[in-house]
């Protein structure tokens, strides 16, 4: 990076054995160990310990480009956004991903854009970009994998201006290997973003399991209405599951509805109230603006250097106007 990019480079990983921290320190970059484990942690900790205004993040396995980091920080200095996400899909070398991580990828991003109701494109990208102010309003803490996926949540959650720009995905070196396990952290993923849902989406995040739960019922009581008309066959215990299965179903819809309810309302007022602080902090800059306007203003009797005005002179009679 060019020095005007930049200003610190620390480098984090607790218990790190590839070379990591020996290449960063070779190449001039401040390397800090963190305290205790994961990479969620390791973001947090690093970014307590920066004192400059932007932060550029990415993973040290060299699958992103540094000639990516004016692309990603050009929206931040612009004035543009507080948070950017680099879009691996743009531009992504043949190989760089497995089938089942770019199937994972896409419906991780799709099942974002429907809870949220935002389009991020690409929720996992290690590739950030973030000013402090913006990453000090986001609550984290998650410590693994998804640290990603909470960012993104609380960028869409806490209206973080955040824009995507495209950035180049390169293969994994030879012999290196990664510690993304699809199946471990894919269900860490998506309970990160289910969790969350509870309060940006309560109607999704109720209604969902109240679907299924409601359609497991009604299931159960067709068989039982089977067994019973077509065979003389009774099953109580079954009939039993399948009612409570409806009601209880039935019950997280209407929870879903009331809730959902609850938050436009919530955010309703909100807005009100953003509304009346914008305005009263305008009426209070326009006050500041007269009174020292007021201030700066030559008071009556006052020449405008701060002396008192000469006294004026009659032309016809020689004698000043006291």
């Amino acid at each position: 990076l060019s020095g005007r990019w930049l200003h610190r480079h620390p480098c984090r990983r607790r218990g790190s054995t590839d070379g990591t921290r020996e290449q960063a320190r070779e190449a001039g970059a401040e390397v800090i160990t963190q305290t205790e484990t994961g990479k969620g942690q390791a973001v947090r900790e690093a970014v307590r310990k920066i004192d400059a205004s932007y932060v550029l993040m990415a993973d040290a396995d060299m699958t992103y480009l540094a000639e990516d980091a004016e692309t990603m920080l050009d929206p931040l200095l612009s004035g543009d956004a507080d948070h950017v996400i680099g879009n691996r899909f743009a531009d992504m070398e043949s190989g760089a991903m497995t089938a089942l991580n770019k199937i994972g990828n896409r419906m991780f991003n799709r099942f974002f854009s429907r809870i949220y109701g935002e389009n991020f494109r690409d929720i996992l990208s290690g590739y950030r970009a973030f000013t402090t102010d913006s990453f000090e309003r986001l609550t984290l803490s998650a410590d693994g994998f998804g640290i990603e996926t909470e960012m993104a949540v609380q960028c869409a959650k806490k209206n973080v201006e955040t824009t995507v720009v495209p950035i180049t995905y390169r293969s994994r070196p030879d012999g290196s290997a990664t510690n993304l396990h699809p199946i471990k952290d894919g269900s860490v993923i998506f309970l990160e973003l289910y969790r969350n849902a509870k309060t940006s989406n309560p109607l999704f995040y109720f209604g969902s399991v109240g679907l299924v739960s409601t359609t497991f019922g009604v299931s159960l009581l067709g068989f039982v209405l089977y067994r019973w008309f077509v065979l003389g066959i009774d099953h109580e215990l079954i009939a039993l599951g399948g009612v409570a299965s409806v009601l209880l179903g039935v019950q997280l819809l209407i929870f879903g509805f009331l809730a959902d309810m609850i938050r436009s309302l919530h955010r309703e007022q909100r807005e009100r109230i953003d509304r009346l602080e914008t305005e009263l902090a305008d009426a209070s800059d326009q006050s500041s603006s007269g009174y020292r306007r007021q201030a700066d203003s030559p008071r009556a009797g006052t020449s405008p250097d701060g002396g008192e005005n000469p006294p004026e002179v009659d032309p016809a009679n020689g004698d000043s106007d006291r």
